[in-house]
């Protein structure tokens, strides 16, 4: 082959690695500083690889049957809380169980997936199925479907229904990694309060009984807005933790009963960039049975 000819492929392949890496180098990323691959994806983006992702529907198990998206696992908190030994309600599964399930499912630690639900009979079970998948360490991008059901219908795409269901996978197993940062005790809260700003965002109705000392009230209905339930923005975010006067240098702790709605407020606050979140999973449960055993502060 001709000299001249060599060295130009040898520098066009020079260049072509350059721009590759400078390329991918620069590209925006998702990650949270965590490292949970985490961002939200349009129904269109979805539909139009639907195959890549393995797809879990979080709303109550009954609602999943009378009509999902194709191929979707049901994964409510319905199905994956439990009453634990000391009596403490809708606590999340202990990690080995948890990996037992999702490797059964076909799911890995590295597996894409997509995590929908409608923020209203769910109570926001799409958000605790995210933190559920950070507490695990997931490695794999997990994408939380802008709009939910509603807006995947809405699309014009096609639902299915029935009591059997979920695209078929070969089993694998799922390997844990973790990650204790994004929760939160009783114990460490009552033996550091002034570390944490607690937000809890139970009803009204329910804050009538009493709140952990110091809480701040904000609903868990105000992380979501519209018809489709999407989540608030970073901005509106912003501006509901000014009007509660949210001081900035403190971790967020977000609670509620048992971790449900509190999870879907952490998982809205970490789409908007925040790190310093944590869920309270065991929630007023655990406070009241291992802490306070008169209950919560009225």
């Amino acid at each position: 082959m001709d000299r001249r000819k060599v060295l130009s492929q040898m520098r066009f392949r020079s260049v072509f690695i350059a721009f590759f890496v400078q390329f991918f180098m620069v590209m925006p990323r998702v990650e949270s500083a965590r490292g949970l691959d985490f961002a939200l994806i349009s129904a269109k983006e979805l539909a139009a690889g639907v195959s890549v992702w393995a797809v879990m529907d979080a709303r109550p198990v009954k609602e999943w049957e009378q009509g999902r998206i194709p191929g979707s696992i049901s994964f409510s908190w319905e199905t994956y809380t439990e009453t634990d030994a000391e009596g403490v309600k809708y606590r999340t599964w202990p990690p080995g169980r948890l990996a037992q399930a999702l490797g059964e499912m076909g799911i890995r630690e590295t597996t894409p997936i997509v995590i929908y639900g409608d923020a209203d009979t769910s109570w926001g079970g799409e958000g605790w199925a995210v933190w559920v998948l950070a507490w695990m360490g997931h490695k794999g991008p997990v994408r939380l479907l802008d709009g939910g059901i509603h807006a995947w219908e809405e699309g014009g795409y096609p639902v299915e229904a029935g009591t059997v269901g979920g695209r078929r996978r070969q089993a694998d197993s799922y390997k844990v990694s973790l990650d204790p940062s994004v929760a939160v005790s009783a114990d460490e809260i009552e033996q550091d309060p002034g570390r944490y700003v607690l937000v809890d965002v139970r009803s009204p109705m329910e804050r009538l009984v009493g709140q952990l000392p110091g809480a701040v009230s904000i609903e868990w209905e105000r992380f979501f807005e519209g018809k489709d339930r999407r989540p608030i923005s970073s901005n509106t975010l912003e501006g509901i933790f000014a009007e509660n006067c949210i001081p900035t240098g403190k971790i967020i702790v977000f609670y509620c009963t048992g971790g449900i709605r509190s999870g879907y407020a952490w998982a809205v606050s970490m789409l908007s960039g925040l790190e310093d979140v944590k869920n309270f999973e065991g929630g007023t449960e655990e406070w009241e049975k291992r802490r306070r055993p008169s209950g919560v502060s009225p």
